[in-house]
């Protein structure tokens, strides 16, 4: 029987009735406390978040409240003196804690066990399939794919991975024989392994992706392999992996939503009997109030003319203690985890809104520290548009177009996208890229990559556009502080745009491993002390004079490379969507008919209305007919007779 006691009169008397209750029954006791936050101190926020959950002021939650601070953590000294005379209650808990015998490892990757043919290994199996791809992929095969595709492998058996490719392939030869539209993207495009296993569908290769960014024999987490499925199908793969591995061993990823400033400020102002208007103008000002350090933030504000100093700071104190506070769970967009045995025996699991889902109660980073296989399927509309526009070219021409054989060099293209002509094309459609397409005028693929890598937040803030396009457009010579960066800065202008390319100058530059390479990128992301950011300054500064790069150049390099890291865009994520907007791009122009009834057949999505969509279409040449509704779920398509009509 469990005892507790927080001084509340009743408790004496509870106590009391357990223990008879006990020696009747012939059971053990135990004292216990019923902690509900770690330290006294917390009972503040506990009871501002049992009035947000009642939707209720303080005032109005006092019956849901506890009446004093003792639902703590406590120890030994604060727990005697309530149980004294109850030597048995007090000696249980010890006596259950040495039988708990829990070993974490957090070092092993925890595979749910891919079944693979009777004598293969899973890495056998895994090299078996990556010479089949390889065939399929690469003809002829050259000397650079053999050996980059066996370093690749190499790695890999290292590191132990071969089960996460195979898992990932086998989601993708799902989706190829189901018809279901999907292809890799993020850092996984670096690798030659996810190419011709078919998870990828740009040659690391012939695009000069850098492997090392995705994986490395340093790394001690699993790489992130993000895969797109068609919207309209994404829930067919979700079934097979159900079906597949069973639904006990399988759950969504959560993300834990946490109160921000502006939602911190109207449920707490709610809870303290704050007016609408009150709270109207608190959240508007949201910016005065706090600032990235809500410390110094709160100290410096100044309270609104009709309230109190004391309740202004009492405000501010309760906003402090709930700012980044978890407040709920959110299903991950596209993180499945996958185990080899029941879930519920490794991880806190809790139904979801949707009916036979279930939401595993950690984050993606609790995954990976866990070394549980997460895999990362999301749904992308495109996909749908560009299959379903694929359909209609077959029916209209007899032939369905294959993209994997399109050679990305189509000049009309190219001129098309550098005229701003990208209503509907994939990543390349924003009113921001509309107005730098006319500017860069990109003429091969690699300026595609760019194009897309260069118009987003992270290298417009690190001021990397505006030089490049100077660069491009030949108003500012080309150059390069040191040789040794013209090879990894070319296609770029001489501008850091890449992470990538931050690795690529730790390695080549300061001479540094490539596991740490990409520890000094990440380190360089993050917000590190004076101290910290000096050491990497010396490793860095040290490995270029090694490598006879003058002391003042290296400085300069530093500082670039340090101002560019946090804003840097992953090469292979932007060359993964460059593809996608030029094949989209590509059936606009050759296909558009086609291309637009794919569009307009699955908004919303994309940056424009179907209205825009069609008067396009219009300017185009093409008359949009009236929608005739003969099913359920109407289609717009393209007149047999009449090519130019949507």
């Amino acid at each position: 029987s469990e005892l507790h006691h927080h001084l509340r009169p009743e408790d004496e008397w509870v106590l009391e009735g357990r223990l008879a209750m006990a020696e009747r029954c012939g059971a053990r006791v135990v004292a216990t406390n019923e902690v509900h936050y770690h330290v006294p101190a917390r009972r503040r926020l506990h009871d501002l978040l049992v009035a947000i959950r009642h939707r209720a002021t303080l005032d109005e939650a006092r019956p849901h409240l506890f009446p004093n601070s003792e639902h703590h953590l406590k120890g030994g000294a604060e727990m005697r003196p309530l149980f004294h005379g109850h030597a048995e209650a007090l000696a249980t808990p010890w006596e259950i804690a040495q039988e708990c015998d829990v070993d974490l490892d957090f070092r092993k990757v925890r595979f749910p066990g891919y079944p693979v043919p009777d004598g293969e290994t899973p890495f056998s199996y895994l090299y078996k399939l990556c010479f089949e791809g390889v065939r399929e992929r690469y003809r002829p095969i050259t000397s650079s794919v053999t050996h980059r595709l066996q370093h690749e492998l190499e790695v890999i058996e290292k590191t132990g991975l071969a089960e996460f490719f195979l898992i990932n392939w086998d989601l993708m030869r799902f989706a190829r024989e189901h018809g279901v539209p999907g292809q890799g993207r993020g850092s996984a495009a670096d690798s030659i392994v996810a190419y011709v296993l078919g998870i990828t569908r740009v040659d690391p290769i012939e695009h000069n992706l850098l492997f090392e960014r995705f994986l490395h024999e340093e790394m001690t987490s699993t790489p992130d392999i993000d895969i797109d499925f068609s919207t309209a199908h994404r829930e067919q793969v979700i079934q097979y992996i159900y079906e597949k591995y069973g639904w006990e061993r399988t759950g969504m990823v959560c993300n834990v939503v946490t109160f921000q400033p502006r939602m911190a400020i109207r449920q707490v102002g709610k809870a303290l009997g704050f007016s609408a208007e009150l709270l109207d103008r608190l959240a508007k000002g949201v910016d005065r109030w706090f600032t990235e350090d809500v410390e110094d933030s709160m100290l410096s504000s100044v309270p609104p003319p009709d309230m109190r100093p004391q309740s202004w700071q009492h405000f501010l104190e309760l906003c402090r203690e709930v700012i980044e506070f978890p407040r709920h769970l959110s299903i991950h967009n596209g993180g499945m985890l996958v185990t080899g045995e029941p879930l519920v025996d490794i991880a806190p699991v809790e139904p979801a809104a949707m009916e036979g889902r279930r939401v595993v109660q950690f984050n993606k980073d609790d995954v990976e520290d866990l070394g549980l296989i997460k895999m990362d399927m999301l749904g992308l509309r495109t996909l749908s548009v560009v299959a379903e526009a694929l359909e209609l070219i077959k029916d209209t021409t007899g032939t369905r177009p294959d993209l994997d054989q399109l050679a990305l060099k189509d000049a009309a293209v190219f001129e098309m996208c550098s005229q701003a002509d990208t209503i509907g094309v994939f990543q390349i459609e924003s009113r921001a890229q509309m107005q730098t397409l006319p500017r860069t005028r990109p003429r091969t693929f690699n300026d595609l990559v760019v194009e897309v890598a260069i118009i987003r937040p992270g290298p417009i803030q690190g001021n990397a556009v505006h030089p490049y396009i100077r660069r491009k457009q030949g108003r500012e010579p080309v150059t390069y502080a040191h040789p040794l960066l013209e090879p990894i800065l070319k296609d770029t202008l001489g501008v850091i745009l890449y992470q990538e390319q931050i690795i690529e100058i730790a390695m080549y530059v300061a001479g540094m491993r490539p596991g740490r390479a990409d520890g000094f990128r990440r380190a360089m992301t993050r917000h590190l002390n004076r101290v910290e950011m000096s050491s990497l300054e010396d490793e860095f500064i040290s490995g270029c004079l090694a490598n006879e790069v003058p002391r003042e150049v290296a400085d300069q390099l530093f500082a670039a490379v340090q101002g560019f890291a946090v804003y840097g865009f992953c090469r292979s994520h932007a060359a993964a969507f460059a593809r996608t907007a030029y094949e989209t791009a590509w059936m606009k122009l050759h296909h558009p008919v086609e291309f637009g009834c794919g569009l307009l057949n699955n908004q919303p999505m994309g940056f424009y209305h179907p209205s825009v969509l069609v008067e396009d279409l219009k300017r185009h040449g093409m008359r949009a007919l009236p929608v005739i509704q003969l099913r359920a779920r109407p289609r717009r398509g393209g007149s047999e007779g009449d090519r130019r009509r949507a």
